[in-house]
């Protein structure tokens, strides 16, 4: 299949690709560069551009005759999401409208979209279902479920056919140990401890009141390798023209700030200083995955749910990148 991978030059989007072109795809890039890597795009087909460039965009899916777009290219940051929401609306919603209407001119009728467990906001229960009632407590929840919302609707009128995958917490490195996470502004916790066993800095728990057994955040782990397989597999998910169907990606196991702490703790070996800060806005308790949709409708089950594997991959990627 002809694909165009919208942030191929970030981390998702990167490990994504590779898994694309290992399958026998041939996979084109298109990224502004504005957060990703030059060296992530390294031997791919690359359309430097935004995704509301029509020009460039309209040129890219002609040429190459796109017959799906798999699409990542977003802000992500749930803080900066409540300081700044006029940007989050214009990046995660207005520019992929732009995008989407350019596909469906173009013909394309197949469309991968990397969503956020953030649509759910505060849960009532865990694990999360997909039925779980969306109530996101930030504007990037609110414009990851606007652009589904949008997608489903214009799917329907115009016989595309979507999955949206509902990522849960991305984490861990390639098996190869090539690719990673390196944003020039870190704000996941497992690469910000790492970088604390590493250069021996403090890293910040926010918050320690949640109503948790430890008083921190539980999130819900998934290894990079295990998303990159379920855009694969989404593009390959049998659904009628205008169909439209939406899966959590997770591991279905919740760990607490703390526990990250301590399995880094044990993986890295070396001692890991931390400072306590207040909550930060918008982030709710626990969020754990249910995943037995992306089991039974994808064929999709996490295969390296292991949080010291996760831990364990990130760690020789950042210390590789050391140097």
């Amino acid at each position: 299949m002809n694909l165009l991978v919208t942030g191929g030059a970030g981390y998702v989007g990167g490990a994504v690709a590779r898994r694309l072109r290992a399958a026998g795809h041939q996979v084109a890039l298109l990224d502004d560069l504005s957060t990703g890597h030059r060296h992530t795009i390294a031997g791919f087909d690359f359309v430097e551009a935004d995704m509301a460039d029509r020009a460039p965009v309209e040129a890219a899916l002609r040429d190459r005759r796109i017959e799906g777009i798999v699409h990542m290219a977003a802000l992500c940051l749930v803080g900066a999401s409540v300081g700044s929401p006029e940007a989050y609306y214009d990046h995660n919603l207005r520019r992929p409208l732009v995008l989407l209407d350019l596909a469906l001119r173009a013909g394309v009728r197949r469309f991968v979209f990397s969503s956020s467990a953030a649509v759910y906001g505060e849960p009532e229960r865990t694990p999360i279902e997909e039925e779980h009632p969306t109530r996101p407590t930030n504007p990037y929840g609110e414009t990851k479920l606007a652009f589904e919302r949008a997608l489903g609707w214009h799917a329907a009128a115009r016989g595309m056919t979507v999955v949206a995958l509902r990522y849960f917490n991305a984490a861990g490195a390639t098996d190869d140990g090539t690719h990673g996470e390196e944003h020039a502004l870190e704000t996941h916790l497992i690469p910000n401890v790492l970088r604390a066993a590493r250069d021996g800095e403090p890293v910040a728990i926010f918050g320690t009141d949640y109503p948790t057994p430890d008083g921190t955040a539980i999130r819900d782990f998934v290894h990079i390798e295990d998303l990159a397989e379920a855009h694969r597999l989404a593009l390959l998910h049998p659904l009628p023209a205008g169909g439209m169907e939406i899966f959590n990606l997770g591991s279905g196991r919740g760990a607490s700030v703390r526990e990250v702490i301590e399995t880094a703790r044990r993986v890295t070996g070396r001692p890991i200083p931390v400072r306590t800060s207040p909550r930060r806005p918008g982030d709710p308790a626990r969020l754990v995955a249910a995943h037995a949709r992306a089991a039974r409708g994808l064929g999709w089950r996490p295969q390296r749910d292991d949080l010291a594997t996760i831990v364990d991959s990130a760690w020789r990627f950042a210390t590789s990148r050391r140097g």
